[in-house]
């Protein structure tokens, strides 16, 4: 029996979901499940540019969407982690403040856990994210995360993408119609109830009263379905996460060959932090900031003198936001996906993630046999969980900062403004290094290296000194970083420049060669 799915609005969220359903589901053949997505022209995109995490690529190619595709029409280009500036220490310390989230795991090829080797000063004073992994020195030459020669989302460097959110919405949606769902250009003018409080139907301005087995709400965070009607709460965070503002500009480059970033880049402010997202054409910036801590004119202040003089008379967007999430995403017959579930904030690009996420979990839980309410109880308790532990995530970049100049700094390290589960991480940590045993490969985002090169690019101190006589490898673990070292010098040898990459594959497209590996 054909079951009936109906989403409410488009955007990157709503298409994602939909074209990954379709393919999971079925929604091209009989028996599967039919989609339709109804969109509304009243309704934009925020299209700032995204950032976006490497679960993407196992998304996009799971929906069958051509890597040569997005580049050329998302004006996407290669993510390979973020480089924070300033995050650690006051801006007058006169020390160079930055370090680097890299999506590669390491580049050893034994089974020797290295972080302890390090933590003793094996490798000296070479980062962590510099001494585990090649990606380090080949994002700071703006080098590419792959060949020409490499097939689709495969790489020898784990890589993510930037693009415009726009045109990424409209690719994707193209795929999801390839897929099967129906699209509908409408507005729901009213979302009516049954005698049990689920969704009965909609009502639509152009297509009249509309019927779904399931309804998925990406609304936004106008939460339309989840929120407005069926009054799922939502649960903020902003007593943890400050930030709930944004400026947004977009910067044309002053040359058509200007070397682009393969990583984005975030500087910190007195009250926030600025984004700068490379695209093909352009570069999308924007400066992301309490209001509690900077008014609107200050915090656009800060943002031109980023920039410099020359972008004063560019136009730019604000935006607002709550950290928190709705802790039942899936009430009766209705799942909520994207900003109608939650938002954390733009730090680490989380939100496409998020909606990834959902559509996989989803596609599992699916009702087929028309139990809604033990598929939503698994549904709402991941979800919860997944999100719980990103906040604690995002905030650990916060808390551990030393900076003094402002409120903004000092109100984030007080204990007060962390979760417990946060500070008894830390607490642990004190005296040895995250590991598997912290995280849940079935629920969290982050794994433990993502962990690792934050915690230890922000300068926390684990304590190992207790353990060190029981490390017995030290010279194997000298070797392990010297061979990374020389890898990373082969990987910036080898790997073309960001640049030309991005501009080959949209002349020409990948070539995919058994011999692409470097």
């Amino acid at each position: 029996m054909t079951r009936k799915i109906l989403i409410v609005g488009g955007g990157t969220a709503g298409w994602i979901s939909a074209a990954y359903l379709a393919q999971m589901l079925s929604a091209d053949l009989p028996g599967g499940a039919s989609i339709t997505l109804v969109e509304s022209e009243e309704i934009g995109i925020l299209g700032v540019g995204e950032g976006t995490f490497p679960i993407i690529r196992r998304t996009l190619s799971r929906i069958g969407l051509d890597e040569t595709d997005l580049i050329r029409e998302a004006n996407a280009t290669f993510k390979q982690g973020i480089r924070f500036q300033g995050w650690k220490s006051n801006p007058d310390a006169g020390n160079d403040d930055w370090f680097l989230h890299p999506f590669q795991v390491n580049a050893q090829h034994t089974d020797m856990d290295l972080l302890p080797y390090w933590l003793l000063g094996v490798a000296g004073e070479v980062p962590w994210a510099e001494a585990s992994t090649v990606q380090g020195r080949v994002v700071a030459a703006m080098r590419a995360p792959k060949l020409i020669t490499h097939s689709n989302f495969d790489g020898p460097l784990n890589y993510a993408y930037h693009f415009d959110a726009v045109k990424f919405a409209a690719v994707v949606r193209r795929r999801a119609m390839q897929l099967g769902v129906k699209r509908l250009v409408d507005t729901i003018d009213e979302v009516r109830l049954d005698e049990h409080g689920a969704i009965a139907s909609l009502q639509s301005r152009e297509n009249g009263e509309l019927r779904a087995d399931l309804y998925i709400d990406c609304s936004g965070s106008r939460a339309r379905l989840i929120g407005e009607a069926l009054g799922s709460e939502f649960t903020s965070y902003r007593d943890q996460l400050f930030c709930n503002r944004a400026l947004a500009i977009q910067v044309p480059y002053d040359r058509p060959d200007t070397p682009i970033p393969s990583c984005t880049y975030s500087s910190a402010q007195n009250s926030g932090w600025i984004w700068d997202i490379g695209l093909q054409n352009r570069r999308g910036i924007g400066h992301v900031y309490s209001s509690d801590h900077c008014s609107d004119d200050a915090a656009l202040a800060a943002l031109y003198r980023y920039l410099g003089p020359d972008a004063d008379e560019l136009p730019y967007r604000k935006l607002s936001f709550e950290a928190g999430f709705r802790k039942t995403q899936w009430h009766k017959n209705c799942v909520a996906i994207g900003m109608s579930a939650g938002f954390i904030e733009p730090l680490e690009a989380t939100g496409i993630s998020f909606a990834e996420v959902a559509a996989l979990i989803l596609s599992g839980l699916f009702p087929w046999s028309g139990d809604y309410e033990l598929a939503a109880k698994q549904f709402n308790a991941q979800m919860t969980t997944r999100y719980e532990h990103v906040i604690d995530f995002i905030k650990m970049h916060y808390c551990l900062s030393q900076r003094t100049d402002s409120a903004f700094w000092h109100d984030n390290r007080a204990s007060s403004s962390m979760s417990e589960s946060l500070q008894e991480r830390l607490a642990q940590w004190r005296h040895r290094p995250p590991s598997f045993l912290d995280v849940d490969a079935s629920h969290d985002i982050f794994d433990e290296t993502s962990w690792q090169y934050i915690l230890y690019g922000m300068g926390f101190k684990t304590d190992i000194g207790p353990r060190a006589g029981a490390l017995r490898f030290y010279e194997d673990a000298q070797r392990e970083f010297d061979s990374i070292r020389r890898q990373s010098e082969k990987a910036i040898s080898v790997m073309p420049a960001h640049r030309a990459l991005v501009d080959q594959v949209v002349a020409s497209g990948f070539h995919p060669s058994r011999e692409a590996r470097p």
